[in-house]
């Protein structure tokens, strides 16, 4: 084999090593920022569901309590807007 096309396969195949790094460099660093954008909106969506059961439900409960007004239900409030339909 002639050695100028030698060095010069060689050379291209550094280059195709060097390129395929490159590419599983970039698709981790991709896939890693998938996961932290999924981790990051879970946290926002999640956060406040659990700040309103842990620190805003018990102080309306309170407030219901010492108004005297009933503390409403979910499903209460769904058979009153079932009645007030039914009776249209």
């Amino acid at each position: 084999m002639d050695p100028e096309i030698k060095r010069q396969l060689e050379e291209i195949h550094a280059l195709v090593r060097d390129n395929h790094h490159l590419i599983r460099a970039v698709r981790r660093h991709q896939l890693f920022g998938i996961f932290v954008t999924v981790i990051i909106w879970i946290v926002v969506l999640v956060t406040p569901f659990y700040v309103y059961q842990q620190y805003l439900q018990p102080l309306v409960d309170k407030f219901q309590a010492t108004s005297g007004a009933p503390a409403a239900t979910p499903s209460t409030e769904i058979g009153k807007l079932l009645n007030y339909f039914q009776g249209k």
